[in-house]
């Protein structure tokens, strides 16, 4: 598995062990970064610096993709209530082998208990 994943703060670390255990690589930016940061600190980490996957909940992510048309980084967003690895950790898996050719090369995938999305980047093309 190519894609490398960094998570942002508004999830919890116990995602690292899940994603790890499944082959993926992860950190959490709380590891790494300036708990502060902001959304585009992390965004510029991910893209320039270590060619990441930003794992996220904050729907900023997707807006600022979305007006900056940016092709990078990608982004995969978890929609839910509970965004617990034990409740969404099955559905963000598949979402990641479904999508990962398209996370390699810049995608938004959002992801809820039932289903995923990709809207390929630059997002409005």
């Amino acid at each position: 598995m190519t894609v490398k994943l960094v998570v942002d703060m508004n999830l919890s670390p116990d995602w690292i062990s899940l994603l790890e255990s499944h082959g993926w690589s992860a950190v959490h930016w709380s590891r790494i970064g300036d708990l502060r940061a902001s959304d585009a600190t992390i965004m510029e980490w991910a893209v320039v610096t270590h060619e990441s996957v930003v794992f996220t909940n904050d729907l900023d992510f997707g807006a600022l993709l979305a007006l900056s048309r940016a092709t990078g980084p990608s982004v995969i967003q978890v929609r839910a209530v509970d965004v617990k690895p034990d409740r969404l950790g099955d559905a963000v898996l598949a979402a990641l082998r479904q999508h990962e050719a398209d996370l390699s090369s810049g995608a938004l995938v959002v992801v809820d208990e039932s289903r995923s999305r990709v809207r390929l980047l630059p997002i409005g093309r």
